[in-house]
């Protein structure tokens, strides 16, 4: 039979508030009843990760690390203590994914600083780190990082092939900068400019080594016509 609602049919709704709750008191919570909380959370936030609402689960990681770091008047047990440690680290790997979904580098770059302060041997934050320093065109800091995940879980073929791949494309990187200072200076022996400044993009190289480049560049002609002038 046909719906009871047509398509397109403008509904008004009436909703009735059955209970209401006070948000519990932070500080006077157990140990067990942080860690509980701040998993409904986290499973909160993966849950919208899953739906792919990248936003969302961003806010409900925040609310479980909130609730992690919230101050408290009860003292927790050493098994407690660490169980709330690996509930934070693994929102902190979480948010640092949706962060990266989302393009936002730099705090998806701290995320993983954070696990590492706490597991520097962390392979899901070093990954993640490895590939938003590799987003950020700094493939002379991600390939190190990488090869340190890679030596903790050799067998790991995500890595591997994320790896091989900056490999390639950092000495592609250089070639094309050696060759960008080479025109730019008029100098063959430019291809010897220090390590550090062939870390980044070809589009990303430092804006003082452009303006410098153009000033010098400016200097000359003017220099040029000044000497024109007085002949």
């Amino acid at each position: 039979r046909s719906p009871d609602v047509p398509p397109n049919a403008a509904l008004t709704l009436e909703v009735e508030l059955l209970v209401a709750r006070d948000a519990p008191d932070l500080e006077l919570l157990s140990g067990k009843e942080k860690i509980e909380l701040a998993n409904r959370k986290r499973e909160r936030g993966n849950f919208f990760y899953q739906q792919a609402d990248y936003v969302l689960a961003i806010n409900s990681y925040d609310i479980a690390l909130k609730v992690i770091g919230s101050s408290s008047k009860v003292d927790f047990s050493p098994d407690e203590e660490a169980e709330l440690l690996d509930v934070k680290v693994k929102c902190l790997n979480n948010l640092a994914a949706s962060q990266l979904k989302l393009d936002h580098y730099e705090a998806a770059l701290k995320s993983c600083n954070l696990v590492l302060e706490h597991q520097p041997g962390n392979i899901k934050a070093l990954f993640r780190k490895g590939k938003v320093l590799a987003q950020q065109g700094e493939y002379g800091e991600a390939i190190p990082i990488l090869k340190a995940a890679l030596k903790l879980e050799p067998s790991n073929k995500t890595i591997h092939a994320e790896l091989s791949k900056l490999v390639k494309k950092h000495a592609d990187q250089k070639n094309v900068e050696t060759e960008m200072y080479r025109k730019m200076l008029g100098n063959p022996g430019a291809a010897s400019a220090p390590a550090k400044c062939r870390d980044k993009l070809p589009w990303s190289i430092p804006w003082k080594w452009l303006f410098g480049a153009t000033a010098i560049a400016l200097g000359g002609v003017a220099l040029s016509v000044v000497i024109a002038a007085r002949n």
